[in-house]
């Protein structure tokens, strides 16, 4: 039985345990980043964890934890707006705790970042898993955008493809040292840019999957570009820093590479 008619939503199966699993997600994610902002000097015990990562707390407390609550409260309101963001925002969280997990010493801080990342992992596949990709594409084809987005995710998953290659490769052969955490986020990124690539490729072909990941990865893309300006501002406030406005600028001009498709493709979900 297609639980979608009943429900008002394309899903083949009940999300009850994907609404709990998210729910924790979000609890974990506020402990996690309080705990940061709080206990600072114990959860990063150097400089270069504390100027990357405290400000990154406070990043997914105002953007990662909304986005998560949000769009599962659409969910649960039977908005198939609501359903699409979902995935984004879990790979939101995916993202950015993978990187904690890559720079953090050992210790109950890393503990509760390696579960934020597993659950994450776990419940965007299960909730993909649920989604009726094929009744998805009957409501959006032709109404998306699919080309454009398409080549947006296709393009930036090879940016951040040869962005992370090129890093490594003047690195490897002027036999310069890369930070800890630049590491860990060069790693991110390089595990991360195969997915855009994947689901654009696959809504440019108007492929089931292509719909149901489509929204939720543009989304992503965007709440990364909004989280990087506003890690920027708070770093300069909190680490009292130079304020990087060329970056900001740079940073601003990228996103709207991404926000431009992600609206057309909000619009065409409404």
């Amino acid at each position: 039985m297609n639980l979608g008619y009943e429900n008002n939503l394309p899903v083949k199966r009940s999300l009850r345990s994907i609404y709990i699993l998210s729910l924790i997600i979000a609890v974990l994610m506020a402990v996690s980043s309080l705990a940061g902002i709080l206990y600072q000097s114990v959860i990063y015990p150097s400089a270069e964890l504390l100027g990357t990562f405290m400000s990154n707390d406070v990043v997914n407390l105002f953007i990662g934890l909304p986005i998560i609550v949000g769009s599962m409260y659409l969910a649960m309101r039977k908005k198939l707006i609501g359903l699409l963001l979902w995935p984004g925002a879990l790979f939101f969280v995916l993202y950015n705790y993978l990187v904690y997990v890559l720079a953090m010493p050992f210790n109950l801080a890393f503990l509760l970042d390696l579960v934020l990342v597993a659950l994450s992992l776990y419940t965007i596949i299960a909730l993909v898993a649920s989604i009726d990709g094929e009744s998805v594409k009957k409501k959006l084809v032709g109404k998306v955008h699919e080309k454009i987005s398409g080549v947006v995710l296709v393009g930036m998953g090879i940016l951040f493809l040869f962005q992370v290659v090129g890093v490594m490769i003047v690195a490897l052969a002027n036999q310069t040292s890369i930070t800890g955490t630049e590491l860990a986020l060069h790693v991110s990124d390089f595990l991360y840019s195969p997915a855009l690539v994947i689901g654009g490729i696959l809504l440019w072909r108007r492929k089931d999957f292509g719909y149901v990941s489509g929204l939720g990865l543009l989304f992503q893309a965007s709440m990364l570009f909004i989280g990087l300006i506003m890690f920027l501002i708070i770093q300069a406030v909190l680490m009292i820093t130079p304020f990087a406005l060329v970056d900001v600028v740079v940073i601003s001009i990228m996103g709207l590479i991404c926000f431009v498709p992600f609206a057309l493709f909000f619009r065409g979900v409404l």
